[in-house]
C-alpha cells in the first residue's frame, strides 16, 4: 500500500493524502477544499468521498 495519494474530484486536484498515525492526513490543494485540511482519514477511499461530498455542497459529517 502506497505512502501518498493524489485526490481529484472530476479533473480537478482536491489535495494529498499522506499516511499518518491512525490513517492518511489530508493537505488541500485548493482553497476549495481546505475544510478537508489536516483530516485524517482510515483510506484513501474516505478522503476521496469526503473531497466529493465537499465539492457537491453536502454537508461533511464531523
Amino acid at each position: 500500500m502506497s505512502d501518498t495519494y493524489i485526490i481529484e474530484v472530476g479533473s480537478q486536484p482536491a489535495g494529498i493524502i499522506v499516511r499518518a498515525p491512525g490513517g492518511y492526513r489530508f493537505f488541500a490543494a485548493s482553497h476549495r477544499f481546505n475544510r478537508l485540511e489536516g483530516q485524517i482519514f482510515r483510506n484513501a477511499r474516505d478522503a476521496e468521498r469526503a473531497a466529493r461530498r465537499l465539492a457537491s455542497g453536502m454537508t461533511l459529517a464531523a
